[in-house]
């Protein structure tokens, strides 16, 4: 309040961009999880507001996928500075004015594991307009698929659907196409520091049982 009031008393409010967000989302108890760590909806999206009515007007609100890898180019493009080449951002002023033209369809979401925090393995996931595809690494554990227009809430992973195994094949070999080419094929690994989150309650459940799908029947001899 007290910039936008500066802003205001000096008569440049309008022509300023201000970008107000988070840092991260965080679940608290969605999926059972009490983390930021993982690719659901809950912890990968942050609020995002944005104000200059000289440059996109306001009042609406922005269906495209926007990321926080995107501010730099913006303000930079407001302010007059074309971004260096190579990086993996782009300036979202022509979305926020409503011409979002080749907007991206797509982005990548990476984690890697920390030893302060074991309950999260290594994660990428694809994250589409529709679906969304979550890839685990160091775990013995599966994949998910997720249909967020009809469930937004990622509550029916569609790993296994019959229907859905073309386009689970399209996004893995995708996924790994974007990491080849911007890197991501090299998983870091960190000093220890700080302490470990990894505890256990002999009062709460147990782990899960592995689904059905996993389970391979042995005929009998």
């Amino acid at each position: 309040g007290r910039v936008l009031d500066f802003l205001r008393r000096r008569g440049q409010l309008d022509s300023t961009l201000v970008i107000y967000m988070g840092d991260n989302g965080f679940a608290f108890g969605d999926h059972g999880l009490i983390d930021k760590r993982t690719a659901y909806e809950e912890s990968m999206r942050v609020p995002m507001l944005a104000r200059c009515p000289e440059l996109f007007g306001g009042g609406k609100t922005v269906t495209e996928a926007v990321a926080n890898l995107d501010i730099m180019p913006t303000v930079l493009e407001a302010a007059g500075v074309k971004a260096p080449a190579g990086i993996d951002g782009a300036s979202m002023l022509p979305v926020l004015q409503g011409k979002p033209g080749n907007w991206r369809k797509e982005f990548l979401y990476e984690y890697y594991l920390e030893r302060n925090y074991p309950q999260t393995p290594t994660i990428h996931a694809l994250r589409g307009e529709r679906y969304k595809y979550i890839h685990c690494h160091g775990i013995w554990d599966i994949d998910e698929l997720y249909d967020l227009q009809s469930d937004p809430l990622e509550t029916n992973n569609l790993i296994f659907s019959e229907e859905h195994q073309p386009l689970i094949r399209q996004m893995n070999a995708r996924l790994f196409e974007i990491l080849k080419d911007t890197g991501g094929m090299q998983i870091p690994l960190y000093p220890d520091s700080g302490g470990q989150q990894n505890l256990r309650n002999p009062s709460k459940p147990g782990n899960a049982g592995f689904p059905p799908q996993l389970i391979r029947n042995r005929r009998p001899r």
